[in-house]
């Protein structure tokens, strides 16, 4: 984070306690009460837990759910085996997801706007047996080729028996009828025979969630039945203050783990309306979410900064036309909040009213740890305030120990809690190495942050190689393998810098193979090979040829150097690890 940023955030002073009127009906209704669960959670944990898991069960699941819950034990799939779904933003993809869920298998949702090759390289992974998907899903009116992705990414996959194809889009596509199934046949079939829950282990998997990890290859975050079902619920209900007649909005897609806590899982086990959007904020025009809003009365309305970033940039014009008097909380999500926008966010959507929740959390994770509750907890503009009862944050220097208020170090957490990731699928040691190796005993967030004099946690961003686009992860690595993968290139080294809609952009330093000459025709070409293989998240918003790139003298890429060369123009900090000095000089002077 640049010092100047730093230093804005070190004075921001700007208190907002919870309004009367919103605490007199809030969930948690006070920090003596938020005090009081923090002592319970530390002191007494067993019981603490155990309130907690009461109510907890797969009884609200609808019809549908059961009735595909036999198709899946009709095709002879066994407790354990993996789903891959991958499918638009309609109510199936819950019912599949939930229905895995009911016959014990572990489903590994992957984000619709991921290409074949992401699909191939998840499958691969988790060696999935089946299968489900859409022909196609609506993206700004148009269709986007879901069956085709699967179809090519299943090539080399003899381990899929079965797809399971959702009409959808209803345009041709190729058919398989020796593995390829419609789930509209399938489900009339069945008829109304629904298919008994099955008898799980608090400690059984329930999904595996593919995020980008730094060596290149995805990372398979394995979450379990009980303890991450116990967390999303009690979060869902603290943190947005759910109510019987609430009507609760997350922008997320479900590929995400925010679509997986905050859509399905915790949402659905307290009870709360969700409602599902298949589409753009900004289609058919820019109002469209304000449009929605006013429509179906959204009262709890939880969406990503980059998103207010958008919103902002569009103009107040478009909120202004909807009187948006339903919403009662609003929330955000994936990255943190600059004040601004936070404040524009208070004024424009939340007219003054609405409490603000700045959530902080990972896929890894499972489920917030850091969070206002909001008839309890003052906020801050730019804060997520104060860690939940039950989670112990700090923020360490490099030796592990804490740090005083206002110094910025590595974010924390000291002692479990139900929701966290169990293991990285197929890679334990990985999952040793990356989160409990830095400190042991102690979980590595991979996050810099600070505490301010109150306690306030402000998180400054990452401290590893993973970018975040837009609040999703992306690993620099698994970039630069998608772009070495391309014929022209040598090799490749890939910086996230700030971004004023995005949070952060990809910038790519690229080396061609001798006989190649730089262009902006190859550049453009190398930004869409990078779609291909990855997805749109991953489009580098630069793309700098340079004949070398920095290394150390052991031949580590010092990307560090590349960051700053890409948000600042110049380098500064120690160099004498570096190579060869004139390397950096040469990639100074380059320009887009």
């Amino acid at each position: 984070m640049a010092s100047d940023a730093l230093d804005s955030l070190l004075k921001e002073n700007r208190v907002f306690k919870p309004r009367q009127e919103f605490s007199k009906q809030a969930t948690i209704a006070s920090l003596e009460e938020y005090e009081r669960l923090c002592e319970l959670s530390q002191k007494n944990p067993d019981r603490f837990w155990t309130e907690q898991a009461d109510a907890l069960t797969y009884a609200e699941l609808k019809s549908e759910v059961g009735r595909f819950s036999n198709v899946l034990k009709n095709l002879g799939l066994q407790k354990g085996d993996r789903v891959i779904i991958y499918m638009p933003m309609v109510p199936e993809l819950v019912v599949a997801m939930l229905a895995c869920a009911r016959v014990g298998l572990i489903h590994s949702v992957i984000f619709g706007g991921f290409s074949s090759t992401a699909i191939e390289d998840r499958l691969h992974d988790s060696q999935a047996k089946l299968v489900i998907t859409a022909d196609g899903g609506w993206r700004r009116g148009k269709i986007v080729p879901l069956k085709d992705n699967v179809d090519f990414a299943i090539q080399k996959a003899p381990f899929v028996q079965h797809v399971i194809v959702l009409q959808r889009t209803k345009q041709k596509v190729h058919w398989n009828p020796q593995k390829d199934l419609c789930w509209q046949e399938l489900m009339e079939k069945n008829g109304s025979v629904e298919a008994e829950p099955l008898a799980l282990d608090s400690e059984d998997p329930l999904f595996i969630l593919y995020t980008s990890g730094t060596t290149g290859k995805p990372k398979g975050v394995v979450h379990t039945t009980a303890g991450y079902l116990v967390w999303a619920k009690m979060t869902a209900q603290w943190i947005f203050d759910l109510k019987d007649n609430d009507v609760y909005w997350c922008t997320a897609d479900i590929g995400w783990i925010t679509g997986h806590t905050y859509v399905v899982y915790g949402i659905l086990a307290n009870g709360a309306t969700t409602l599902m959007y298949e589409g753009a904020p900004d289609f058919p025009e820019k109002g469209r979410f304000w449009e929605i809003i006013d429509k179906y009365k959204v009262s709890i309305f939880y969406t990503s900064p980059t998103a207010i970033r958008a919103f902002i940039q569009w103009g107040n014009g478009h909120p202004e036309k909807y009187s948006l008097e339903s919403l009662r909380l609003l929330g955000t999500v994936g990255e943190p909040i600059n004040p601004e926008a936070w404040m524009w966010y208070h004024k424009m959507i939340g007219k003054e009213k609405c409490p603000i929740v700045d959530t902080w959390w990972q896929t890894e994770t499972g489920g917030v740890l850091i969070s206002p509750l909001p008839g309890a907890t003052p906020t801050k503009p730019g804060s997520g305030t104060l860690p939940l009862p039950g989670i112990v944050a700090d923020v360490v220097d490099r030796e592990g120990h804490s740090l005083p208020a206002n110094k910025g170090g590595f974010l924390v957490i000291k002692k479990p809690w139900p929701a966290m990731l169990r293991t990285i699928y197929g890679d334990h040691e990985r999952y040793k190495q990356q989160y409990w190796s830095t400190f042991p005993g102690i979980y590595w967030t991979g996050d810099e942050a600070r505490r301010d004099e109150d306690g306030y946690f402000w998180i400054m961003g990452r401290a590893d190689d993973v970018i975040k686009v837009s609040g999703h992860r992306l690993g620099s690595s698994e970039i630069e393998s998608a772009l070495v993968s391309h014929p022209f290139v040598a090799e490749s080294a890939v910086v996230g810098i700030p971004h004023e809609l995005k949070g952060q952009g990809v910038v790519a330093f690229v080396t061609l193979v001798s006989g190649q000459a730089p262009s902006e025709t190859l550049k453009d070409e190398l930004k869409k090979h990078v779609v291909t293989q990855i997805g749109a998240l991953a489009r580098p918003e630069q793309i700098r040829f340079a004949k070398q790139l920095p290394k150390t003298r052991s031949g580590k890429i010092m990307r560090r150097l590349l960051r700053q060369i890409a948000s600042e123009g110049k380098i500064t900090g120690d160099t004498t690890t570096l190579e060869d000095i004139s390397v950096v000089a040469a990639l100074s002077q380059d320009e887009e």
